[in-house]
């Protein structure tokens, strides 16, 4: 689980009740039932409008991944390489069928299939780098759902205020229907400018950054499985590997007693 996406939302939500119920109304004062109706259900109207049903559903899973997907260590695959790596260059490629049942990405694993059923080293490469352009654009659409969402929310908080001021306006004649229209007309922006920024906005950004994780760990998996196909030297292996991570991160798996 993804702990700083709990913790984001949990302080920016609380931070905001915390900040409302220290009126003389309380949190009662920023409840209006038309209100969210005008956001939330114009929001949603506008992203069917905008997507297709079967994007919208799709991103749904996407989504979970900034809540349950655990960071990538890049150090642990290429480690992995490169041991499966000088264990084909000694007992040949057929040997890696016995190390299968410790790998539990899916991604990984297939790569590691393909390369026992025999798979030419650059045909192999071309059949990922299919795979991670697909889960690119998977992701990139689930992160422009979320964006375009986060770019309706405040819209319709507009809407809702234009709504409120006609009511307002037409009924100045009685006071007593100036507060709730002019209530619509305030809350309606606050919950679009709330869902936006502190929503839809950030976690358009958390799948974009998921996403940018999982394709390196997938491009180490495709630059390792090539390199294993093609016999090369494991320590030349890593060093090309250590490429792709940064410096900080790097850790050498020659010279470990």
């Amino acid at each position: 689980m993804d702990i700083t996406t709990i913790i984001g939302i949990l302080t920016a939500f609380g931070l905001i009740i915390s900040a409302m119920a220290q009126g003389a109304g309380g949190l009662v004062t920023f409840i209006d039932v038309p209100s969210m109706i005008i956001v939330i259900g114009g929001t949603t109207g506008a992203t069917l409008i905008n997507w297709p049903l079967k994007e919208i559903l799709g991103t749904f899973a996407i989504i979970k991944k900034a809540f349950f997907a655990t960071d990538h260590v890049y150090n642990d695959t290429i480690e992995k390489l490169v041991r499966y790596a000088g264990r084909a260059r000694k007992e040949g490629i057929l040997s890696l069928q016995s190390v299968m049942n410790e790998v539990e990405d899916e991604f990984f694993l297939k790569g590691l299939q393909a390369a026992v059923d025999g798979q030419e080293p650059e045909a192999l490469k071309e059949m990922l780098e299919i795979e991670i352009n697909f889960v690119m654009e998977r992701h990139e659409k689930g992160a422009e759902i979320m964006t375009s969402m986060g770019s309706f929310a405040p819209a319709m908080g507009m809407v809702g205020t234009l709504i409120g001021l006609v009511q307002m306006l037409q009924s100045m004649e009685d006071p007593s229907s100036i507060g709730p229209a002019m209530a619509v007309a305030l809350l309606t922006t606050f919950y679009g400018a709330v869902l936006a920024n502190v929503f839809f906005l950030p976690m358009s950004g958390k799948l974009k950054t998921r996403s940018s994780s999982e394709v390196l760990n997938m491009s180490l998996v495709v630059e390792g499985m090539k390199s294993i196909l093609e016999g090369e030297n494991p320590r030349l292996m890593e060093q090309k590997l250590h490429a792709y991570v940064a410096p900080k991160l790097r850790e050498s798996n020659f010279g470990k007693k």
